[in-house]
Parts: C-alpha cells; structure tokens; sequence
C-alpha cells in the first residue's frame, strides 16, 4: 500500500517548488539582461506566476536578490557534504573533493554571481534566524565529516570536529566574498592553498 503525502506536506513541497521556479526564472533574467532591466513583472511572466503570489514570498525585488544569493550560494554546504561522505573513504579524500566542486561552481558564476554573493548579508541583517540556520547547518556538516575521520582514525584528534569546522567554513567564506568583491582575485590559487592548509591541520599524515 502506498504512502499518502500529507496535505500539510503537499503544501509545503508547492511552497517550496514556486518559490525555486520564481528564484530561478529571476536568475536566468538578472544573468541574460541586467539586474536593473529586470522587472518583477518580467519575473512573474518566466516563472508563471502571478504578482500576488511573487509578494507572497518576497516583498521587493531587493529581497529577492538577497534570497537568492542565501539559496543558490550559501545553503548547499550540507547536500555537498554528505555526497562527499557517502562518496570518499577517507577525510583526504573528502576535502580534495569538496575543493575540486567548490572550484567547478566557481568556474561556471558570472558577474551576477558577485552581486548575488554581495546582496545575500543584506538578508542575514534582516532576518537573523536565517543566517543562525545556514550558518549552524555549515558547521554542522563540516563536524559530521570531521567526526566520521577522526572515527575512523585519519582525522588529528588535536581539535573538536566543531573547532576544524568552523576553521574550514570561515576560510572559504572569506575566499568568496573577496572573490565577489575583487575580480581579480585569485580564488583558485587561493582555494588551492586552503586545501593545503586544511590537510596539513586536519589530516594524519
């Protein structure tokens, strides 16, 4: 016998999914035409919604940059993660792996991916609860893998998993932002020096 979906669950899963199709129609415009040029109408039209229900999710279009620098830069460390565990045997593994896509998404943003990066803070100051959410999900991610090396004995046991986590999820989020904030930044020199820095504190040898 099947499983029947809650109606609380339904509604949640349709919030969720109008949400990314309006977030992602919003990118694909602000990436092809300029965030400026870019009307909430022109928004509603790509995505299929009406304007109503765009301000049902995000009060200005200002707020919708802002949520949509969180959603597509800022909240995928955990999926990323726990492919990497799921993926990689060993903790060396996992960080060369985790530096080699973060490289990759770095390859492929554009212009609109620095605005996005410097739009997001703007969200975390009017909704802390927010950032509290991202910012713990991160780290917690980041502990799991380190508690799962030093389980498996090729993790230092120097530091708490929370202590290297929190040295891994400052590092790159100073890379990015001064990547958003300088064009010429050499994030791939620097995140390779990071992975450098990560293995030789975190890794046995």
């Amino acid at each position: 016998m099947g499983i029947v979906e809650a109606p609380q669950g339904r509604r949640e899963k349709r919030k969720l999914e109008t949400r990314a199709r309006i977030e992602d129609a919003a990118y694909e415009l602000f990436r092809r035409q300029g965030i400026d040029e870019t009307s909430i109408e022109q928004i509603c039209a790509e995505a299929d919604v009406a304007r109503r229900t765009f301000y049902s999710y995000f009060p200005n279009k200002h707020a919708l940059l802002g949520g949509l620098g969180v959603s597509r830069l800022y909240s995928q460390s955990g999926p990323m993660l726990e492919a990497l565990i799921r993926n990689h045997t060993d903790t060396r593994g996992r960080l060369e792996a985790m530096i080699a896509f973060i490289e990759t998404a770095f390859a492929g943003y554009e212009d609109i991916d620095r605005q996005l990066i410097l739009a997001a803070p703007t969200v975390f100051a009017n909704d802390p609860e927010t950032q509290r959410e991202i910012n713990n999900s991160a780290l917690d991610s980041f502990a799991r893998l380190f508690t799962a090396g030093q389980e498996q004995g090729d993790t230092r046991a120097t530091f708490s998993p929370e202590i290297l986590a929190s040295m891994v999820v400052g590092t790159l989020n100073v890379l990015t932002v001064s990547w958003a904030i300088d064009s010429n930044y050499p994030i791939f020199e620097k995140l390779e020096e990071a992975r450098g820095m990560f293995e030789s504190i975190v890794c046995r040898q």
